[in-house]
């Protein structure tokens, strides 16, 4: 893949374009009842410097939670925004985050924070750039699942680590761009450091006698595929 036919590839989820919008809308928020300069860089910095740690947060202890699947009403839920997305970790449908999740995650964090900040003004620039990070985040996501080699090194650097969580153990290395949590917290590793692959790292847990007991994830997926993606693609 060349990176033109990734950036096409990208522009073309309704998600990415919802989001971009939606960040317009927050500039002319912004611009209708507008936070001073000082209250509206803090409103950014907040949101762009809290968003690493919101994501690590919601990616280890929300999307590999083992208690989502377990409930009746939030199963399908867990399903979509995370299990279909490490079941094919390259399917490109399900690489991009839910926009019925995203969305209000972004505003029910910052919105507050912002508005606590600079008012009105202050909460449309701390979602506008959520926003926008957000698109950013799912950009380097692209890179990372697409069949693109990056030339940058850091993108590379991040891929690696990335794909490391996807198809070698997926209890480290949550962040996407940012790994400092995963340090803080002792989850990140490189991928020579852990000899042995993780058994649950396509399913996250959700086993075939796991299902017998919680079945709706199966029920949903048409049972509880096992086994390399590539593999099962070729059955």
């Amino acid at each position: 893949m060349t990176f033109k036919e990734l950036v096409v590839a990208y522009f073309q989820y309704p998600a990415i374009i919802a989001y971009l919008v939606l960040s317009v809308v927050s500039f002319g928020v912004w611009l209708w009842q507008p936070a001073t300069l000082a209250q509206t860089v803090v409103s950014l910095a907040v949101a762009v410097m809290a968003y690493p740690l919101a994501w690590y947060l919601l990616h280890r202890w929300v999307l590999h939670s083992q208690w989502m699947y377990k409930v009746k009403i939030l199963s399908p839920v867990w399903k979509r925004i995370h299990y279909d997305h490490h079941q094919d970790p390259n399917h490109l449908e399900v690489l991009f985050g839910s926009l019925s999740t995203t969305l209000p995650t972004i505003v029910v964090i910052l919105a507050p924070i912002g508005w606590l900040i600079g008012g009105i003004g202050g909460a449309a620039a701390a979602v506008g750039a959520g926003l926008l990070t957000t698109c950013f985040y799912e950009f380097c996501h692209c890179v990372q699942h697409l069949k693109y080699k990056p030339r940058n090194k850091w993108l590379a650097q991040m891929k690696a680590r990335h794909m490391a969580h996807h198809f070698h153990d997926e209890s480290g290395n949550f962040g996407i761009t940012n790994f400092f949590w995963d340090k803080v917290f002792g989850t990140f590793y490189e991928r020579p450091d852990r000899k042995e692959k993780s058994e649950t790292v396509f399913n996250l847990g959700y086993t075939p006698e796991t299902a017998e007991r919680y079945p709706w994830v199966a029920e949903l997926s048409g049972g509880v595929a096992t086994g390399h993606p590539t593999q099962r693609a070729k059955d």
